[in-house]
C-alpha cells in the first residue's frame, strides 16, 4: 500500500490504501438481520441473485507454503539493503523467486516492461521573493513540472481575491484571452479553479511564461497548499509550483518590479520495472486477474506491505497448478510493480491493453496488507453500501462472494470504501469489475473495531506501516490463514462462473461491457493519512 504525497516532487503522483470503513458487517443480532442474512446490505448488480453459491473444488492453502515466501522475500530484503523497493537489486531479487517459484509449478511467466520517471533532485526546490517560501507549508513542485531555475517578475491572471464563494468559481488561467495584458517572460500567477492545471500551463506558457505559479483557491477548505499534477505527455519545458492561497495573495501584491526566483533543479530518469504476470488455462475472453504488488517502499522490507500479499496470491498459483481444478475462466495472477511509487505497473498495464482485450477481462481481485498485526477483516464495498461510488458494475457480487465465505466460517467482516488507493484502482476507473480484502494500514482501531476482531483500540492496524520494522515479525499468521481461504474461494468461484458479473443472468457478455476511462480531478494518494494528488 501505497504513502502519496511524499514523493510528489521527485515526479510521482502518489497513492495508497483506504481507510475501512467504521460499520462493521457480518455481525450477528440486531445489526445482522438490518444487513440481511449475508451481512451485507441488497447489492443492487445482484439482479435476481440466481448466482451460483458454490462453484468448482475446495482447494486448499497451506501455511507453512505462505511463511516460505514470507521468508524468502525477508532474506531478499535483508540481502539487499534492508528493502525491496522499485529500481533496487532488492526488487530485481523479488522478481527472480516469484519467477522461479511460478516456474517450478508449472507456469510459463511473462515479464512486463515498463519504466517509472524519476527526478533526481540535485538541490531542493526554492521560491523566493521579498522572503524565502517554505517548501511544503507554503509551496510544492507539481508532479511533471519542467526544470529550470527563472529569475522574474510575477504578471497576475483574472486573479480573484478575495476568492469567489463557490469552489472551482475562479477561471484563471483557463482561456487564452486570460493573458491579453500578460507580459511575456513574467512568471505566471494563477489562482487554482475551474479547468485542469495542465490547460492553465499550457495557456501561460502559449504567452510567455517562463515559470507557473498556481495558488490554491482561498475558499475554507482550500487555502493550504496542495499536490498537484501535471500532465506526463505535455513534457512541460518550465517550473510549475503549487502554492498555498495565502502565498498566492502576498506574491500577487509585490510591486510590479519585485523580482522572483523559482528553483526545479533536478534531471528527470526512466527507472525500468516489471510487472510479473502468470496464466492458467481457461477462457481467456473471460480471465480474471488476481492481483498483488510485488515492491516494498525504500524504508523497509515490506512484509506485510506487501509481501503478505504476494505470499498469499504465490500460494494460491501453486495450489491452482497441483490440484485437478481446470478453470473455466482463465486466471490471471500478476505481481504489480511500482504500486508503492503511484500505481505505475498495474495504470500502465491496465492503459496499455486494446479495446478488446480489456473487453476479455472478467473481474480484477486484489490483496494488498493482508497479514496486519493489529487486524480487522476487510472486504471492499464493491456495492457501494457504505455511500461511495462503489465498484463498477459487477463489484457487489464479487463483494458478495467474500461475504457469503466469511459468514459461513462465522467470522466479522467489515467492507473498507473503493477509493482507488490500490492497483484495483486503474481497473475500477476503466469499467472492470473489482473486489478483494484489506486488513489495515495506518489508520487506527477503533474501540468498536477492537470488540469486534480483537487487537488494540486506538492503535495502527500495522503499527509497523511503511517503516523498517515491517519485518517477518510483523504480521498476523492466524488472520492470513483467514484471508488465504476467503482469497482462495474468491477465486475459484470466479474462474467458474458462468454468465456475467453483472445485470442478472440474461446481462451482457463480458466483451459488450462498456469501456469508462475515467479522468478523475485527482489521482489516487496515501494510505488515509495523505492527501489527493490533484488535477485542477
Amino acid at each position: 500500500m501505497v504513502r502519496g504525497a511524499t514523493m510528489i516532487w521527485f515526479g510521482w503522483a502518489a497513492s495508497g490504501c483506504a481507510d475501512p470503513a467504521p460499520a462493521v458487517t457480518g455481525l450477528a443480532g440486531a445489526k445482522a438481520e438490518a444487513l440481511g442474512d449475508s451481512g451485507l446490505p441488497a447489492d443492487p448488480d445482484a439482479g435476481d441473485g440466481s448466482g451460483p453459491d458454490a462453484l468448482g473444488p475446495a482447494i486448499s492453502m497451506t501455511r507453512d507454503g505462505m511463511v516460505g515466501h514470507l521468508e524468502a522475500l525477508m532474506a531478499i530484503a535483508e540481502a539487499h539493503g534492508g528493502n525491496r523497493a522499485t529500481g533496487t537489486e532488492g526488487y530485481t531479487a523479488s522478481v527472480a523467486y516469484v519467477t522461479e517459484q511460478l516456474e517450478a509449478a508449472g507456469y510459463g511467466v511473462a515479464l512486463y516492461e515498463f519504466g517509472v520517471d524519476d527526478d533526481v533532485w540535485n538541490a531542493s526546490p526554492a521560491l523566493q521573493a521579498d522572503r524565502d517560501f517554505a517548501l511544503e507549508d507554503e509551496f510544492y513542485p507539481f508532479s511533471y513540472t519542467g526544470p529550470g531555475v527563472v529569475e522574474a517578475p510575477v504578471s497576475p491572471v483574472d486573479l480573484q481575491i478575495p476568492p469567489p464563494d463557490a469552489e472551482n468559481g475562479s477561471t484563471s488561467g483557463c482561456e487564452s484571452g486570460d493573458f491579453a495584458d500578460f507580459t511575456s517572460g513574467s512568471i505566471a500567477l494563477i489562482q487554482r479553479g475551474s479547468c485542469e492545471f495542465q490547460t492553465k500551463v499550457d495557456n501561460a506558457v502559449a504567452a510567455g511564461a517562463v515559470g507557473v505559479l498556481i495558488f490554491n483557491e482561498g475558499q475554507p477548505g482550500r487555502r493550504d497548499v496542495f499536490f498537484g499534477t501535471l500532465d506526463e505527455a505535455a513534457e512541460n519545458a518550465v517550473p510549475v509550483f503549487a502554492l498555498s492561497y495565502d502565498a498566492g495573495a502576498a506574491l500577487a501584491a509585490l510591486d510590479p518590479t519585485e523580482l522572483v526566483t523559482m528553483t526545479a533543479d533536478f534531471s528527470r530518469v526512466s527507472v525500468p520495472s516489471v510487472n510479473v504476470i502468470a496464466e492458467t488455462g481457461g477462457d481467456p475472453d473471460r480471465a480474471v486477474v488476481v492481483g498483488a504488488h510485488l515492491d516494498s517502499v525504500a524504508a523497509g522490507p515490506g512484509i506485510n506491505d506487501n509481501g503478505s500479499g504476494v505470499a498469499m496470491v504465490l500460494e494460491m498459483a501453486t495450489q491452482v497448478a497441483a490440484s485437478d481444478w481446470a478453470p473455466t475462466n482463465q486466471l490471471r495472477f500478476v505481481f504489480w510493480g511500482a504500486e508503492e511509487l503511484g500505481l505505475v505497473g498495474s495504470i500502465d498495464y491496465v492503459m496499455s491493453l486494446s479495446e478488446a482485450d480489456h473487453g476479455r477481462i472478467l473481474a480484477n481481485l486484489n490483496f494488498d496488507m493482508v497479514a496486519s498485526p493489529n487486524p480487522a477483516r476487510m472486504v471492499y464495498d464493491g456495492s457501494g453500501s457504505l455511500g461511495g461510488d462503489g465498484g463498477p458494475n459487477g463489484s457487489g457480487r464479487i463483494e458478495q462472494v467474500f461475504a457469503d465465505w466469511f459468514n459461513a466460517q462465522g467470522l466479522v467482516f467489515q467492507e473498507t470504501p473503493f477509493d482507488g488507493r490500490s492497483d484495483y484502482g486503474p481497473f475500477i476507473w476503466t469499467g472492470i469489475p473489482a473486489g478483494g480484502l484489506f486488513t489495515g494500514a495506518e489508520a487506527l482501531k477503533t474501540p468498536g473495531e477492537a470488540d469486534a476482531f480483537g487487537g488494540t483500540a486506538l492503535q495502527a492496524f500495522d503499527p509497523c506501516y511503511h517503516q523498517g520494522c515491517d519485518t517477518i515479525d510483523n504480521l498476523d499468521l492466524d488472520v492470513l490463514d483467514e484471508l488465504a481461504g476467503a482469497s482462495m474461494h474468491s477465486v475459484v468461484q470466479l474462474g467458474s462462473w458462468d454468465g456475467p458479473l453483472s445485470d442478472g443472468v440474461a446481462g451482457p457478455p463480458v466483451g459488450d461491457r462498456e469501456r469508462e476511462r475515467v479522468q478523475r480531478d485527482w489521482v489516487p494518494s496515501s494510505c488515509g493519512a495523505g492527501p489527493r494528488v490533484w488535477r485542477r
